[in-house]
């Protein structure tokens, strides 16, 4: 423990994340996109977002050690892994700016300034990997290295260059990424799951640059003569795999978070009908039909559906001065507008379902009540319904006859 705690090669050589686990979540948040992207395909910030992930899983399954030496064996070529994986890289980092151009002007923004913005983006980064393999060729790397490559050939002529390339390259597209990605997250009036996603999305690109200085101090270290590879080759990948997890989670947190956030509000909606639906049950004797395969919206649907159904009948026996009663004795009980109204809705409801009971065949009149409101509101007479004691409370006040008001779950 001592020794963990004074040597921290050691510490870091110790703490390893596993290239598949950051492969994992990213290849979940490109499937919870893909529909979205494959429907949306004319949008390029969507199209960026894909490309992005996309490229961000084969970096990662790529650069893992095994897939390294397997790639290296099929070529034929000792380390052709290295300008590979370094392409992939660089083209992760054009994918950044990409992403971040089509942000900032949108799917509307067809300017000049932007494509042109584009295609300096997209030849800057093709022209580096094109330089990639070119140093790559007019270099000597005979021995394969598989986790210290950076290191171990840091003095070779053209390698040395290459790496550093490919290095400057990530750290600039990171930095400026990085910048923007935590302008936007301090932006006001963003939705808290997509706030949260940016934070997750600044902090993983924010590990990136944690990746890019490790690397590049190593390999400088090499260049002064002193040893500080532990930098490269136990620091750099697990910062590598924590940032790529935090990225995956910041593009699956706005679209998972709102879409659980959605089917919660549908399933309480739906529990919030329920005395309502209870009590409209009693009058048309039948609820809905059970479907197993329904889905919650549609469950939602035929819930709001049927009380509407069955409220209409009871129009004709709505007694719109006990609603006014009703609401101003509600407003004396010191209820707000909003749930006066719900009470005073709730009240003339309940009245409909007793003169029914009384009189199955109703009055004859000139013309039935307007029931619009009533109609729209139906969650919050329901809600109301959950109260009967503050219903009792308004039908007393109101001198409406103070029968008993059903207690609903």
């Amino acid at each position: 423990m001592t020794l963990l705690a004074l040597d921290p090669s050691v510490f870091f050589g110790e703490l390893y994340i596993s290239f598949w686990i950051p492969t994992t979540v990213l290849t979940a948040a490109l499937v919870i996109k893909l529909p979205t992207i494959i429907r949306l395909w004319r949008d390029p910030l969507l199209r960026a977002v894909g490309g992005l992930l996309l490229l961000a899983c084969a970096v990662f399954v790529f650069c893992t050690p095994s897939t390294i030496a397997r790639v290296n064996r099929l070529v034929g070529v000792p380390n052709v892994s290295a300008p590979w994986c370094y392409s992939l890289i660089t083209a992760f980092c054009g994918s950044c700016l990409l992403l971040i151009i089509a942000w900032r002007n949108g799917l509307s923004d067809r300017s000049a300034a932007t494509r042109r913005a584009m295609r300096w983006v997209i030849s800057a980064y093709s022209g580096v990997i094109v330089v990639l393999w070119v140093l790559f060729a007019l270099a000597d790397a005979p021995v394969e290295r598989l986790r210290d490559l950076d290191t171990y050939y840091a003095n070779t002529p053209f390698m040395r260059e290459e790496i550093l390339l490919y290095l400057v390259a990530h750290a600039v597209a990171c930095l400026i990424t990085s910048k923007l990605i935590w302008n936007w997250a301090r932006t006001d009036g963003l939705d808290a799951f997509l706030r949260w996603g940016l934070k997750s999305l600044g902090a993983g690109y924010v590990l990136n640059l944690v990746f890019d200085s490790s690397k590049l101090v190593a390999v400088s270290a090499r260049w002064t003569g002193n040893d500080l590879d532990w930098l490269s080759t136990n620091l750099a990948p697990p910062v590598a795999a924590l940032s790529a997890i935090l990225i995956a989670v910041g593009f699956i947190l706005p679209h998972a978070g709102q879409y659980l956030h959605d089917r919660w509000r549908v399933r309480l909606a739906h529990r919030e009908l329920r005395p309502l639906y209870q009590l409209m049950r009693t009058v048309s004797g039948e609820g809905v039909p059970f479907v197993l395969r329904a889905t919650p919206e549609l469950r939602l649907t035929r819930r709001e559906t049927f009380i509407r159904d069955a409220l209409l009948p009871l129009a004709r026996r709505i007694d719109t001065g006990l609603n006014r009663r009703s609401y101003d004795a509600a407003l004396d009980l010191g209820h707000p507008p909003d749930r006066a109204r719900a009470l005073a809705a709730a009240v003339v409801v309940l009245d409909a379902v007793e003169a029914r009971d009384r009189t199955p065949e109703p009055p004859e009149a000139a013309g039935s009540p307007d029931t619009t409101n009533l109609l729209q509101e139906i969650g919050a007479v329901s809600r109301a319904l959950r109260h009967p004691e503050a219903i009792e409370a308004v039908r007393a006040h109101a001198g409406a006859p103070a029968e008993s008001v059903p207690a609903h779950e």
